[in-house]
């Protein structure tokens, strides 16, 4: 858990009584730090949920969750009479208009609506018109989370506990590592994470407990019979959800979809180096963030060939006609990512992308330019883990020496990706270069500038799981 010392990152708290508000630096996810007391809002609090009876006899009723300085406050689905703004993205107004639309759908009625496919809970957002805007993943639906609604880990735990989860990662922490991952895509510039951050959102199509729903009704039966009685309640609807949400991409298929079709009819070359430098991005992520579940099913690509118009041709004109391609990769599903340590029991859970044609092609000049002069600058690497501390600190289970250990782990990562780059190796390579651990020393310097000789220790990690593909 968090030291007794350090600050809490707080949501929509208000300003203090007296004086301007102190702000300090905002969180990824929208988080902002505050002074004064902490508080913490919980999605699955049990405890008694009444105001001070000062609240009474005001003329109007006491909101809960108030909302940050400088916005109006806003009408928040589930929350009946109350006025809620849990979700401040200062630094990013276009995220937060969006998210403003999925919470204005839910309140006309317009609710998201659960994925079929995979293992956990997880919803497509809409805007008032219906439209999808966004994959919503709740914390307490992720795959061994207690609200999960689908009953496929639970008989994996019954019939297979030997086996059960991931013993690398950090259970339940799976709406965390989709906003890192977006985190890191956006700190090295490889744009191919979907925008993703941490919301709180509420719906009557998310899985919540008998007794949540059950305390809901009670207490909007209170409200519409005893006014007096009903208002002094913290929250009237159903408690909100705190998970990751990542922006809808459009015109995209699994990457296995294409991958098979480009088999049979090849890219042309211009195309083929687009696409190839779409996917050397794909891997750095994968590989800093060491994703556990990368198939070619949880990667997506838009393919769009275009044509100018027909050849026309007379002794007046010569108009040859140019045939553009554009491709993009989109990375998703990144939930399974930041171990605390390298696999070592019963799976490797290798990249699937290891085996394709691609991997075996040395990283490109323009990949290396991109790359290279960051992660080689041990300063960026330390802004970077710090920045991911602000985000994974937000979780009320967060442990700062499990964090060290997942951030040893990505520094291990990134110290084989410096080298890899540097020695033009390519995918296949990097994945068979030996598992390096890269701790903090507790004598290195305490200043701003860090150097790898003194302020961290390189290990190399020899387990090997049972089962293993490298």
């Amino acid at each position: 858990m968090a030291e007794p010392e350090e600050p809490l990152l707080r949501l929509a708290e208000p300003p203090p009584p007296a004086g301007p508000p102190a702000l300090g630096r905002a969180a990824p996810g929208g988080a902002v730090r505050l002074s004064g007391e902490p508080r913490e809002v919980d999605d699955d609090d049990e405890e008694e949920e009444e105001e001070e009876e000062g609240a009474e006899g005001d003329g109007e009723e006491e909101p809960l969750l108030r909302p940050s300085w400088g916005r109006e406050p806003r009408r928040a689905a589930g929350h009946t009479g109350h006025a809620v703004d849990m979700n401040t993205f200062l630094d990013d107004p276009e995220f937060a208009e969006i998210i403003l639309r999925a919470e204005q759908a839910i309140e006309c009625g317009v609710f998201p609506e659960r994925i079929s496919q995979g293992s956990s809970g997880s919803y497509f957002a809409k805007d008032p018109k219906g439209k999808t805007i966004g994959v919503f993943k709740p914390k307490s639906e992720e795959p061994y989370g207690h609200l999960n609604p689908k009953w496929t880990k639970y008989f994996h735990k019954i019939c297979c506990p030997c086996c059960f989860g991931r013993g690398c990662l950090v259970p339940n922490q799976g709406y965390l590592s989709e906003a890192g991952a977006y985190l890191v895509d956006d700190k090295l510039g490889l744009g191919v994470v979907p925008k993703t951050k941490v919301v709180w959102l509420v719906s009557e199509t998310f899985n919540y407990s008998a007794i949540d729903r059950a305390k809901s009704r009670g207490k909007k039966y209170a409200l519409e019979k005893v006014p007096k009685v009903g208002k002094k309640f913290n929250r009237i609807g159903l408690p909100p959800k705190v998970g990751s949400f990542q922006l809808f991409v459009e015109g995209y298929k699994e990457a296995d979809y294409w991958l098979r079709k480009f088999e049979t009819d090849p890219l042309p070359e211009n195309t083929r180096k687009e696409f190839q430098s779409q996917f050397e991005r794909l891997v750095i992520l994968d590989y800093v963030i060491r994703n556990t579940d990368r198939g070619n099913d949880n990667w997506l690509v838009r393919y769009e060939k275009q044509d100018d118009g027909p050849d026309l041709s007379d002794k007046d004109i010569q108009w040859t006609v140019t045939e553009e391609s554009t491709i993009k990769i989109a990375a998703i599903d990144n939930g399974l990512a930041f171990p605390f340590k390298h696999p070592d029991e019963w799976r490797a859970y290798p990249f699937h992308w290891a085996w394709l044609p691609q991997a075996q092609v040395p990283f490109s000049q323009e990949t290396r330019d991109l790359v290279l002069p960051r992660i080689s600058d041990m300063n960026f690497v330390q802004d970077l883990c710090e920045d991911l501390h602000e985000l994974f600190k937000t979780d009320k289970g967060f442990d700062k020496a499990t964090f060290e250990n997942q951030m040893s782990v990505m520094r291990g990562q990134i110290l084989n990706l410096t080298q890899a780059l540097k020695d033009g190796k390519s995918p296949i390579q990097l994945v068979q270069m030996p598992r390096v651990i890269v701790e903090r020393s507790s004598t290195g310097s305490q200043g701003r500038i860090v150097h790898l000789s003194n302020a961290f220790t390189q290990t190399f990690h020899s387990r090997k799981p049972f089962f293993s593909s490298w």
